[in-house]
């Protein structure tokens, strides 16, 4: 990559209103238009054996990198030259069906990358044991947590092999077992492989398992080299930036009442089990959780952890009326506002400003109220720059911040917020934890689940840690934490 840039023009506000104006716009001469260089004078070169981690905050232009790569976008300025063949996990789930069982989307995707058929045969089996889907493979996706997708689609781009594998922030939603696993088969990959290249807010990953860092900053190449070195630069304090903030949260100060807002009590939930051809199996069903017993009171922030698959998106699904429980019951006290996942409720052909507007009118406010607050949801989200583009164009992070700042405006009763904020970076999740501080000065209880074990120890004062589909320990956030994570290492 030589001397490559990337630029979206800027102020393409669209809306019926102005239709007209637009029209008219088309036959003036001399109009200039303004550009947003997302990447400006790239210089970068990978070699065989490399796994290049890239580092930046959201909307540094890490993504569009990728695609740039991937062939997906071509460089307005400079040249790109890749030897070798791409395989792109450009963002979690992309290319996949949600209608189809994970069965079918491995053909699909495997398809999708060049294989045949019968090539992707020879290495389904291993596929679905590395992603630990298991006895899920046959069920729709839209039934899957995005965990269980993000490790589907990562075991689909590494066991194929290709040339080139580019991961765009795809590990994210793993939980901490398979971050290592993930991390010990790109190192067996890249001896088939020529390079693979990982973009991730993960800084213990990249110093780990990667052999180099390109840290991305506002469109431009900071540093590229030594892993340790530009992790340790990109945490400390830069001349040119504002230091990033190291996860040094304060827990919220609210009071904990005795009203509770959240009573579960016995809680199942059950699946139809598939055949491989896609049928329901007749007296067969699978409990995605089983006996559920917990209250949330007033003022609780409750971190829900566990590994993937163990039913925690689920339970979000339960505690936000999406899902009906087949045993049991669960009374909620007040509105919810839940963030499944970012990017939920988006429309990719839709610009940020008009996703803000659709995902305002979903959640029940009014054009007025959002007229009136579209200003603060765009400078929390930080997407001034390009909120007048389409958001197909926006990273996951990008898609994260977005996604939290409009449902954080809503000032539910009760928030709940299912992995949206696992593709954010660190100065985000710092203010985050301050927004959540503000929303209990209102709300009467928040919901998180998230694979950041540091997010859950300093802003939840409640812990949840969930194991196939039970309740292993509810109590304080720290012991909550301590119990998941000294499991998950005895049985790596």
């Amino acid at each position: 990559m030589e001397k490559a840039g990337l630029k979206y023009p800027t102020g393409n506000r669209r809306s019926l209103e102005n239709l007209q104006s637009r029209v008219f716009n088309l036959f003036r001469k001399g109009r200039q238009k303004k550009y947003f260089w997302a990447l400006d004078q790239i210089d970068f070169r990978g070699y065989a054996g490399d796994i290049v981690g890239v580092i930046g905050r959201n909307g540094a232009g890490k993504s569009t990198f990728c695609r740039l790569i991937a062939n997906v976008l071509k460089p307005d300025s400079g040249r790109v030259h890749v030897n070798g063949k791409v395989s792109a996990l450009l963002a979690l789930g992309t290319g996949f069906n949600y209608q189809l069982s994970g069965r079918d989307n491995v053909y699909l995707n495997g398809m999708m990358l060049g294989f045949t058929r019968s090539q992707i045969d020879t290495i389904f089996d291993e596929i679905v044991d590395f992603s630990g889907i298991g006895r899920f493979i046959n069920e729709p996706l839209k039934n899957y947590s995005i965990g269980m997708r993000a490790r589907l689609a990562f075991s689909i781009g590494a066991m194929i092999e290709p040339e080139v594998l580019i991961l765009d922030e795809a590990l994210s939603a793993g939980d901490i077992a398979f971050a290592e696993k993930a991390g010990r088969k790109l190192q067996e990959v890249i001896r088939n492989s020529k390079i693979v290249i990982v973009v991730t807010h993960n800084l213990e990953f990249v110093e780990k398992y990667c052999t180099k860092a390109l840290w991305i900053d506002q469109g431009k190449v900071r540093e590229y080299g030594d892993p340790l070195k530009i992790v340790q630069a990109y945490r400390g304090p830069y001349k040119d930036r504002k230091p990033i903030p190291t996860i040094e949260l304060l827990r919220p100060r609210n009071v904990i009442s005795e009203q509770v807002v959240v009573n579960v009590e016995k809680l199942g939930i059950s699946f139809p089990v598939h055949d491989r051809t896609g049928q329901e199996r007749k007296k067969k069903s699978f409990w995605p959780l089983k006996q559920v017993d917990f209250k949330v009171k007033k003022g609780d922030v409750v971190g829900i952890v566990g590994r993937n698959g163990a039913g925690k998106t689920t339970l979000c699904r339960v505690l936000s009326g999406i899902l009906k429980p087949d045993k049991g019951h669960v009374f909620v006290d007040g509105e919810t506002t839940a963030l499944l996942s970012f990017g939920t409720g988006f429309n990719i052909q839709l610009t940020g400003r008009e996703n803000i507007l659709l995902n305002g009118l979903m959640l029940g406010m009014s054009r007025k109220q959002l007229t009136h607050l579209s200003k603060d949801i765009i400078d929390f989200s930080e997407l001034g720059s390009i909120i007048d583009q389409p958001v197909k164009q926006y990273s996951s992070g990008m898609l994260a911040k977005l996604g939290f700042s409009i449902a954080a405006t809503i000032k539910p009763d009760i928030f709940i917020i299912d992995e949206a904020l696992n593709a954010g970076d660190i100065s985000f999740y710092k203010k985050a934890s301050d927004k959540i501080q503000e929303l209990l000065e209102e709300a009467k209880a928040v919901i998180v689940v998230t694979h950041s074990m540091p997010f859950v120890n300093q802003v939840c004062n409640r812990g949840l840690w969930l194991e196939n589909g039970v309740i292993e320990f509810d109590g304080q956030a720290r012991q909550a934490v301590s119990a998941y994570v000294n499991h998950m290492r005895q049985n790596r």
